[in-house]
């Protein structure tokens, strides 16, 4: 790893498959011990159930309301300042309750690689 300033970039953001929008602030096989992303749900949206191997994940909540569904703890309200862990391989999704876009910070160890990711919304339609 080196030393450097990583610019914020909002034109990068995506619409994923996973029914939200996601900015990818840090995300190298330079540092591959973690990754940040700025998740953003609409108001009414939840995300598809989904877990991700091999990676433990934390959400910070910087904005808005929800609630969110991890194997484990069960269904939460969460608000900002509210910091979600997440074990590797749990299944897991997140609703926006609110009125304003529900935005939070989703850090994961290792860094985020999206082979790892496993939609598992089958398993609970």
């Amino acid at each position: 790893m080196k030393a450097q300033i990583l610019r914020h970039q909002p034109e990068a953001e995506v619409f994923t498959p996973e029914r939200c929008y996601i900015l990818e602030l840090s995300n190298t096989a330079e540092d591959d011990a973690v990754s940040i992303a700025r998740a953003r749900v609409l108001p009414g949206a939840t995300t598809r159930w989904h877990k991700v191997i091999g990676t433990a994940e934390r959400y910070v909540i910087l904005e808005g309301q929800g609630l969110v569904e991890v194997e484990g703890i069960g269904a939460q309200s969460v608000t900002a300042g509210d910091v979600v862990i997440i074990p590797e391989d749990r299944p897991q999704r997140i609703t926006n309750t609110g009125s304003s876009s529900l935005v939070f910070l989703a850090i994961c160890t290792p860094r985020f690689l999206q082979e790892n990711y496993l939609d598992i919304e089958h398993e609970f339609a």
